[in-house]
């Protein structure tokens, strides 16, 4: 029986809370945030521990937590929670700066703990399914991959903008897609109704001519979440809210079969997976650190209107 705690359990949290409280093989040991009244009745709803101070979770003998505070808190979070000898599932984005990132991996690796970062987009298994499609080769050669991921202001996202809060999952994604890293990124944002951007549009470039390019907002009154992957041999369509994904080619029309499943189950399970066998996560620490330093380089080009190189 592993024993598993939650650091944090505002919107995002209260989701991993209940999550391992439905898992076999799992003892959801404690959940921790600075609110009393709200960890007291989710620790009493799921039968768990209550602690304002995390710290106090992390000496229940934890063997693996999920870190899920505001992203300024990650690398302080985080390091206690490897001084606890505890394997660790952080909220994207890995960090608040490149250098707090180094810290955490380097401190993970040198404990000789997990680091996996929560990119749930990985775990869609529209996601699973467009990455198998690729590597088949049914589209050929990929040249280009856009992704749109827009909808209503959230008010609880204070502290980062919107390529922080949301373009990181697609900068991650496509990635993940090419199985390459960003070698240039040039992006066009603004900020209308938040302090830092709320709207932006982000072209990245890959090896080989390839190019991928982000479109987030907080304006748009609905929410979209799709990607689209364009290749000398076909292209394909996901659907990240439905779990669909439609092939098109000169000769068909064709819906992919996708098993449909709640993206942050299969994250979660992948987790316990990890740490139960020792097995390196699908997004690493290092995974993490790119699709971070990609979205701070983007935040740099809007501000000063530049192409960004990534090293």
């Amino acid at each position: 029986m592993l024993r598993v705690g939650v650091i944090g359990v505002g919107a995002m949290g209260q989701h991993h809370v209940r999550i391992y409280s439905e898992m076999e093989g799992v003892e959801l040991v404690g959940i921790s945030d600075v609110d009393k009244y709200r960890v007291e009745e989710m620790a009493e709803k799921y039968g768990a521990k209550a602690f304002t101070d995390h710290k106090e979770l992390l000496m229940e003998g934890l063997d693996a937590v999920s870190i899920v505070v505001p992203t300024t808190l990650h690398k302080a979070v985080t390091l206690d929670a490897i001084n606890a000898d505890t394997n660790i599932l952080v909220e994207k984005p890995i960090a608040d700066t490149l250098e707090n990132a180094d810290i955490m991996i380097e401190a993970a690796e040198k404990a000789g703990v997990i680091l996996m970062v929560g990119q749930i987009e990985r775990f869609n298994p529209a996601t699973t399914k467009m990455k198998e499609i690729i590597d088949s080769g049914l589209l050929g050669k990929i040249v280009s991959i856009s992704t749109k991921r827009v909808g209503p202001y959230n008010p609880r996202i204070r502290d980062v903008g919107i390529i922080l809060d949301l373009g990181v999952h697609d900068i991650d994604a496509i990635a993940y897609m090419y199985g390459g890293d960003v070698s240039e990124v040039y992006a066009i944002a603004g900020k209308d109704i938040h302090s830092k951007e709320d709207h932006a549009s982000v072209m990245l470039r890959f090896d080989e001519e390839q190019a991928g390019v982000v479109n987030i907002n907080w304006l748009t009154p609905h929410k979209v979440r799709k990607m689209e992957v364009i290749g000398v041999e076909g292209v394909g369509y996901l659907d990240y809210v439905d779990q669909t994904v439609t092939i098109h080619d000169e000769k068909w029309i064709r819906d992919a079969k996708v098993e449909k499943a709640e993206p942050l189950q299969k994250e979660l399970e992948h987790f316990i997976t990890c740490v139960r066998e020792g097995k390196t996560p699908l997004e690493s620490g290092i995974d993490g650190k790119h699709a971070l330093k990609v979205a701070l380089a983007a935040i740099e080009s809007y501000n000063r209107d530049s192409i960004i190189k990534i090293d």
